[in-house]
Order: structure tokens, then C-alpha cells, then sequence
């Protein structure tokens, strides 16, 4: 099948020729169609499906077909969890609207608000936003939405697990309620579904990959070593292996500054994304990256979605995450597009809860490669895939103000209750970050 099989104008199919794809991938075939025909969506689809694609053409189709949008107005909102994914998904409407009069702009926090708010005095046919930085513009009235025809929520589950629901429906209530509705998430959780109920109306649901599971064309494996070797074990598969374009995972920003120094001052180009860079430091990072002249590119989880690295060969978790599923995301920046790629684990003692979990998440026992020289003292403990053992619920305590735990407690004492004693002063107990 071709993109032509859908219908597309002809200035959207000379784009798409012009970036070489032949043929729409799964996701595209089944997608596409369908917002065509205006029904909301709810879809389910791994990173580097070509899911972008999929809502971003027939989007510009129906849009080119409209009165373009006027001054300050929104047509099409495509909302998404962090800047770099914002900037990708801009990229690809551009590319594939180059040969249409319609007009489109992205919008994120990290960067002056000024230059965004002149660019939509003259409307937006397609707006790529991140959800904080779109309100502080609709506060500001440098943006409405009487004109707004379709809302895109991309990377949905990420979104919620980043904190963004709230914003979220605050955004959703400022929308016209007659527009067409297309969630694209890798996942479809209950706080998912839930909140697809207040935002869709009778969604079709399509798939185009069973649940949780990883891409088949990722070589998995895992390193065992004691924590304090992680930084020269890296070193040593960075120069062994010559990697010259290597994606690493670190569980916090101050280990993504400190592992980058030190790759570093051993000769290896390195940078570093996560939250606390400027968006232009971001920027730079990622291009330098993508361009060949920084080799190794540390990150936090603020980078597991939203990359778009052609042929990305190796990514490594140099820290387990704490969400399994997030494991998932990571390793899904390499064998994109059919193309293959290995993710290597560099798994300590104290990560076997995180280790056992992930298998336990893409049902399958990783491979372990001991490297000489960097055996550990420690050792991580054989995994399986056993679900996880959850305690017995203990019964209930009798409430502080129940007559019947009073009494058992001065029985126990032989003495009246702390509340009646002058003698016993009740103490207050004290209860207990984000790359």
C-alpha cells in the first residue's frame, strides 16, 4: 500500500516523497483513515512506529481543505509532555506541510514568551505546545480557540505521570466542545481511559502492538557490576566497542553533570539534558548530538520520549528506573523504523527490586555479560519471573477514640489514657526527587 491509497492532496504526497517513505507503517494504515473521517481516537502505539505521521498528515489534509486560521487563533492543538518532543512533532508538520499555505508554531516554557506571542498574532493553523507555557499564553490572550477544530494529546500516559492532568482539564475547558479528539499514547492505563471518557466522544481504539512489550529488533542484556565501577565500566564499552553515538540513562540530574564530567576528563565528548539545563543548552546538546560531534549524550527521563535520533545504535541504563515502564520508553530511542539497535543495562546489587520488575514487565529474563576485570563483589541475585510477592494485609487497628481500644490500651498500661495522663507528652511522628 501507498500514501496515495489514502486520499492524500498532492502537495502532501510530493513531502512525504521528498523524505524518502514509500509505505505507511502500521500505525499510519490504521490511523490515518480514520482521522480523515473526523472520529476521535484513541491509540496505542510504541515510540518509533511513526505514530507522528499518523495524525500529523491527515491533519494537515483536512485542515488545507479550511478557512486558515486568523489572528491569535488555534485550528489544530497538538499537546505534548516535554519541549524536545515539542519541537520534533513542529519539525515534522513543517516538513510535511512545506508545499501548503497553512501556517504553524510551537510553543514550550524555557525560552523568552515574547517572540512566541508575536508569532501567533497572525494565528496558527497548527499549534505544537507543552501544556505550562500554553496556559501562561491564553492568560496572557496571546492565544483562543473559537477557530479550534481538532486536539491531539501525544505521549497521553507520560503526560499524566509528569503531573500535567491538572493543566490538562484546565486547557480541555477552554476548548469549543463540537472538535475532534485524538489521543496517542504508548500505554492505556485506567487514569488513561478515565480521563479519555471526559475528552472523547465514541472513540474508535486502535493497537498496533501487544501491551507493554519492548521492540523485537532490541538486542537486550545486562552488566552486573558494583556501583562505584559503573563510570569506568561505560568508559571501557564506550572505547572497546568504538561507540560513536551512544544514548545513557541516569537515574538523577546531578548524576547525569557528574557521569559527563568524567567521561570527559577521559577523552570521551559528552553532554548532558535534563530538567535543570536551559532550553538552548537542550538545544545544542541534542544537535551536537544528532550531528556527530558529542558522542555521548547523558539523560534523564525527561529524554526517554520525545528524541528522534535516526539510526540510534545503543542505548545504556546506566541506573535502573524506579518505573518499570519507563525502561521500556528508554531502550525505544534505538531500532526505530525497523532499523536494529542493542540496550545495555549496567545493573548493581541494589537494583534487583528495579531489574526483576522490568522482566517481570516484558516478561522475559535478560541475558547478563560479565565483563573482565569489572566482576562484582557485590553480585545481583538470579532473577524470575515469578510476580511480585505483596504482603498479607495486617487487621485494622481499633480507631484512638473507640471505647474498646481505650480500654485494651489501659488494660495493656494498667494506667489511664495518654490523652488523661499530664505525665506522657504525645510526640508527633515524622513521615519520611525528580530527574
Amino acid at each position: 500500500m501507498s500514501f496515495s491509497h489514502f486520499g492524500l492532496s498532492d502537495p502532501i504526497l510530493k513531502a512525504i516523497t521528498e523524505t524518502g517513505y514509500k509505505e505507511p507503517s502500521p500505525i499510519q494504515t490504521k490511523a490515518i483513515p480514520l482521522v480523515l473521517e473526523a472520529k476521535d481516537l484513541m491509540a496505542a502505539a510504541q515510540t518509533g512506529t511513526g505514530k507522528t505521521a499518523g495524525f500529523t498528515l491527515p491533519i494537515l489534509e483536512r485542515l488545507s481543505q479550511g478557512e486558515q486560521a486568523r489572528a491569535n487563533q488555534v485550528r489544530a492543538l497538538i499537546l505534548t509532555p516535554t519541549r524536545e518532543l515539542a519541537a520534533q512533532v513542529a519539525e515534522s508538520v513543517a516538513t510535511y506541510g512545506k508545499h501548503l499555505s497553512l501556517h504553524s508554531t510551537v510553543v514550550f516554557g524555557g525560552v523568552k514568551i515574547n517572540p512566541q506571542m508575536m508569532k501567533l498574532r497572525r494565528g496558527a493553523d497548527i499549534l505544537v505546545a507543552t501544556p505550562g507555557r500554553l496556559l501562561d499564553l491564553f492568560n496572557n490572550n496571546a492565544v483562543k480557540f473559537k477557530q479550534l477544530e481538532i486536539l491531539v494529546l501525544d505521549e497521553a500516559d507520560r503526560m499524566l505521570d509528569m503531573g500535567f492532568i491538572h493543566d490538562i482539564r484546565k486547557i480541555i475547558s477552554y476548548l469549543p466542545a463540537k472538535r475532534q479528539n485524538l489521543m496517542f499514547s504508548a500505554t492505556f492505563s485506567d487514569e488513561i481511559r478515565k480521563l479519555a471518557k471526559t475528552l472523547t466522544h465514541n472513540p474508535v481504539e486502535i493497537s498496533v502492538s501487544p501491551k507493554k512489550v519492548t521492540a523485537q529488533n532490541i538486542t537486550q542484556w545486562i552488566s552486573p557490576v558494583d556501583k562505584k565501577q559503573k563510570p569506568a565500566l561505560l568508559r571501557q564499552l564506550i572505547v572497546d566497542n568504538n561507540w560513536w553515538q551512544v544514548l545513557v540513562f541516569t537515574r538523577t540530574k546531578h548524576g547525569a553533570n557528574r557521569l559527563t564530567r568524567y567521561l570527559e576528563t577521559h577523552g570521551i565528548d559528552a553532554a548532558a539534558i535534563h530538567g535543570n539545563k536551559s532550553q538552548a543548552a537542550r538545544t545544542k546538546a541534542l544537535t551536537d548530538f544528532k550531528k556527530g560531534s558529542t558522542h555521548v549524550l547523558v539523560a534523564t527521563d525527561i529524554a526517554a520520549r520525545g528524541l528522534d535520533i535516526d539510526q540510534l545504535p545503543q542505548v545504556v541504563n546506566f541506573d535502573l528506573p524506579n518505573v518499570p515502564e519507563d525502561y521500556v520508553h528508554r531502550i525505544g530511542r534505538t531500532a526505530r523504523a525497523g532499523a536494529s539497535g542493542q540496550a545495555i543495562s549496567l545493573v548493581s546489587a541494589d537494583e534487583a527490586k528495579q531489574l526483576f520488575a522490568i522482566e517481570r514487565l516484558i516478561k522475559q529474563v535478560l541475558t547478563r555479560k560479565l565483563i573482565d576485570d569489572f566482576e562484582p563483589v557485590h553480585d545481583v541475585p538470579a532473577s524470575n519471573l515469578a510476580p511480585a510477592k505483596t504482603k498479607p494485609k495486617k487487621p485494622k487497628k481499633a480507631k484512638a477514640g473507640h471505647k474498646d481500644g481505650q480500654r485494651s490500651a489501659q488494660n495493656a498500661r494498667g494506667n489511664k489514657p495518654f490523652g488523661k495522663n499530664k505525665k506522657h507528652k504525645g510526640k508527633k511522628l515524622r513521615s519520611g526527587s525528580h530527574a
